[in-house]
């Protein structure tokens, strides 16, 4: 019974041992936007692997979703700790609008045997004009509150026209931190027609000067984000 237990005991020791002792991929970034591409460009990026584990990782393979993407790692094997770049080349010839890729890298990480990465970007050519495409325009980018009392909610409705020949779609919206919020009166907005960002601000737990930023994804090819940022001089009550 007592050498059932020493055994059993060494098995138990070994099992942890070795899952202790495994690789662990890491890449930043995991999303990378080209923007806009010209038809027929190549287009390069370099993203970095890293080890994150205890044992040595082994880059098997790298190949992308299709034969436009060419991935190539400088280094194959990395110690723990070691970091490596992976050279995304994005071949835009004979594409058009918008791409959403995948890269694949096989290693011997067991938690990420195949792991991706994605990269996206807008490919036009000279034919693109803004006869056929969506164009956002933003009358005011920025809104001063001026002097605020601390823990007051504030808001301001920011105007987004679009003058594109095409519906203009609002795809996200993000906002700095926590303590603002944004929301459209309207996710699609046809040609000539217009809408409203309203941006909220908290101001509990926040004293001084305020600078906050909202970013908004919409599907206007020659300019896919735009900023607005908002300002308070935050004063106790």
């Amino acid at each position: 019974m007592f050498n059932k237990i020493i055994s059993l005991s060494i098995l138990l020791f070994a099992f942890a041992f070795a899952q202790s002792d495994v690789p662990k991929i890491v890449v930043q970034p995991e999303e990378y936007d080209f923007g806009n591409i010209s038809q027929g460009d190549k287009v390069t990026h370099d993203f970095e692997i890293f080890n994150k584990g205890k044992g040595d990782l082994r880059i098997i393979n790298v190949r992308g979703s299709c034969g436009c993407t060419a991935a190539t790692p400088a280094k194959t094997k990395l110690v723990p700790g070691d970091s490596t770049k992976l050279t995304v080349v994005f071949n835009s010839r004979g594409k058009i609008g918008k791409q959403n890729k995948l890269v694949y890298i096989k290693t011997n990480d067991p938690s990420n045997t195949i792991y991706d990465i994605k990269f996206t970007g807008y490919v036009f050519n000279d034919n693109d004009t803004l006869a056929s495409i969506p164009k956002i325009y933003l009358p005011e980018t920025e809104h001063d509150f001026g002097k605020v009392e601390n823990g007051k909610v504030v808001d301001y409705n920011f105007k987004i026209e679009n003058q594109g020949k095409s519906t203009l779609e609002i795809q996200d919206i993000k906002t700095s931190c926590g303590c603002t919020a944004a929301l459209a009166s309207n996710k699609s907005i046809k040609p000539g027609e217009d809408g409203t960002i309203k941006v909220q601000l908290n101001t509990k737990g926040h004293t001084g000067k305020m600078v906050r930023t909202v970013t908004i994804k919409s599907n206007d090819p020659k300019d896919p984000s735009s900023t607005l940022t908002i300002y308070a001089d935050v004063i106790k009550g």
